[in-house]
Parts: C-alpha cells; sequence; structure tokens
C-alpha cells in the first residue's frame, strides 16, 4: 500500500502545478475596483455626524436579501482566520507563497465592497452588522476545530493539513460563488446584481485553482487525497457556522433558494466530483475505494433528501402565500 505523502513532500511535488495555476489566474483575473460598484449618490450623514441613524423604513431589501447580504459579507469579512489557515497548510515561499497573498487581496475586495454598498444604501442595520462583525471575527474560524465538534458524524477522519484544506476550499470557493450569484437575484437591485456577479466571478476563478490543485493531489497521491475529499464532503460546513444568526439566515437563504440542498449537491458537489473522475478512477487502493463507497451512499442519501426538503418547503410556502397573500418567492 503506497504510504501517505507527508505536508512538506505534497507541497513540493506540487509546486510546479500551483505555479501553472497561478500564472494560468493572473493571466485570467479581471482588475476592478470595489469604489466603482457602489452608488455613492444615496449616501448620507449616520446621527454622529449631524444626519439621520438607519432605520427599517430605508431598506429597499427584503428579508431574505437582508439574511443573504449580511451572510455573505460576514464569511468574507472572516478573511484573517482564512488566511492563517491557507497560509499555515500551503507555504509562504514560491508560488504557493503568491498564490496565498493574490488570493488574500482578492478576497479582501469582496467585504470591503459589500459592505460599502450595504452602508451607502442602508440596506441594513450597520450597528448590528458591525456587532455582528466583532462577535464573528473574534470568535474566528478553524477547520481542524470544526472537525472535532462534528465528530460524531460518520464519516472518516483526516488530518487537517494541506490535503484537507485544498479540498475544503474547492467546494467552499463554489458554494460562495452560488450564494453571492443568488443573492444578486433576490435583492431587487441592478447595482447589487452587478456587484455580486462581480464577486462571483472571483470566487470561480478561485475555485478553479483549488479544484486543479486537487486533481493534481488526486494524481500524486489517490488514496490520500480521496480520504480528505470525503471527510470534506460528508462533513461540509459553510465557515459562517458560528456567525450570529446563521441559521435562521441559512433557513431563510435555503427556503427561498438562495444556497439550498439541490444547489449544494447539484452545483457544488457533483461537478467537482465529475471533474475528478471519482467514480471512474481505477488507481485507488483498499483505503480509496472504501472513502468512494462511503462517498456514493452519500451521494444517494444527499438525493433522497434533496426530495424531501423540497416537498417540505413547497408545503411551507404554499402556508404562507396564503397568510400573507402575495406569491411564494424563490431563485429561479
Amino acid at each position: 500500500m503506497a504510504r501517505s505523502l507527508t505536508q512538506l513532500e505534497l507541497l513540493i511535488e506540487l509546486e510546479p502545478i500551483a505555479e501553472q495555476n497561478v500564472n494560468r489566474h493572473l493571466s485570467m483575473a479581471k482588475d476592478w475596483n470595489p469604489h466603482e460598484y457602489v452608488p455613492w449618490e444615496l449616501g448620507r450623514n449616520f446621527a454622529a455626524m449631524n444626519g439621520v441613524n438607519w432605520d427599517p423604513e430605508q431598506s429597499k431589501l427584503t428579508e431574505v436579501a437582508k439574511a443573504a447580504m449580511i451572510t455573505n459579507l460576514l464569511t468574507e469579512d472572516n478573511l484573517p482566520s482564512y488566511h492563517r489557515e491557507i497560509a499555515e497548510n500551503f507555504s509562504q515561499d514560491g508560488a504557493w507563497g503568491t498564490w496565498v497573498g493574490r488570493w488574500t487581496a482578492e478576497e479582501n475586495r469582496h467585504g470591503i465592497v459589500i459592505r460599502d454598498y450595504l452602508v451607502v444604501t442602508r440596506g441594513v442595520d450597520p450597528v448590528a452588522l458591525e456587532q455582528a462583525r466583532m462577535i464573528h471575527m473574534t470568535n474566528g474560524y478553524n477547520s481542524a476545530h470544526l472537525i472535532k465538534k462534528h465528530a460524531n458524524r460518520d464519516y472518516v477522519q483526516a488530518d487537517a493539513g494541506f490535503m484537507h484544506s485544498v479540498a475544503y476550499v474547492t467546494f467552499q470557493e463554489l458554494a460562495t460563488r452560488v450564494s453571492h450569484r443568488n443573492t444578486g437575484k433576490v435583492c431587487n437591485d441592478p447595482l447589487a446584481d452587478r456587484m455580486l456577479q462581480r464577486i462571483a466571478a472571483d470566487e470561480n476563478l478561485h475555485m478553479i485553482f483549488y479544484r486543479d490543485m486537487c486533481a493534481a493531489a488526486l494524481d500524486l497521491s489517490p488514496d490520500q487525497a480521496m480520504e480528505a475529499i470525503t471527510n470534506i464532503v460528508l462533513g461540509f460546513q459553510m465557515p459562517g457556522l458560528g456567525m450570529p444568526n446563521f441559521r435562521r439566515n441559512g433557513v431563510l437563504m435555503a427556503k427561498h433558494g438562495v444556497y439550498d440542498l439541490r444547489q449544494h449537491l447539484e452545483e457544488v458537489l457533483l461537478p467537482n466530483l465529475k471533474k475528478w473522475n471519482i467514480f471512474e478512477r481505477t488507481d485507488f487502493g483498499a483505503v480509496g475505494d472504501h472513502c468512494r463507497n462511503r462517498l456514493g451512499e452519500f451521494v444517494e442519501k444527499l438525493r433522497a433528501d434533496v426530495v424531501r426538503f423540497e416537498e417540505q418547503r413547497d408545503r411551507a410556502l404554499a402556508r404562507e402565500a396564503r397568510r400573507t397573500g402575495r406569491p411564494p418567492v424563490l431563485v429561479s
């Protein structure tokens, strides 16, 4: 049985591929400026500067759009924790260091532009938003802690490290792209939609880098990579877990199709698994085969869960429509 490679061995072996992917990313990434996506003419002072403080009536966003915007922004806000995780599990030298720095700089723009938009348009309560940011960033994000916290789940345990990180961020970047894209649709504001489409495009390029690095890791050490992928898929949690009102906002987002089980399965999990040829590969050993079987069982269970969730959601939306007299709002 092939031995698992150490963190250092993985980084050394994969660095030439990382360099190729960094160069490709830099050739494809579009430079953009956050200030160009914010309607500054709508801005005005708050009471601290002789203006008027926020009032719910000032917001043009629905409760669903508010929940999605806040969740997306607070997720982006935790960038210092993500940077630490990536820097520790990758490297700060060579192509790895270039990627970590560039990725961090690009991600930072997302939080800047979303916050500026929300404050200028008075889309959400800025005081409550800042209080939530302080709580969420103070708690930070630690993937190893997340694995331990969910250790009672029935999935393979793998050591947190490069394999774990590259598998997780592949799925997470794609999930974030879906969430930003659909949030733009529920805002009912072409400016917000344009801004979030720009962010989603960034997230897609980030996903491609991580997805291709994960593919290279699968070729280099199939069983080791497959174990990490299985671990991530079976225990996947968005990095916003633990932020104030995360579950409430997540339920609203799922209920109205911003990010739900079907999107998680069909737009996040399956595209990556297909790209890696997970269910067609012939290079797995006993460990890889075992993990793939577990993964296949999980995917089939998730398909059934999707149907049950949508049936329950449709009934809930129908009840809500009868009560309010308004048709249900669902991202198409």
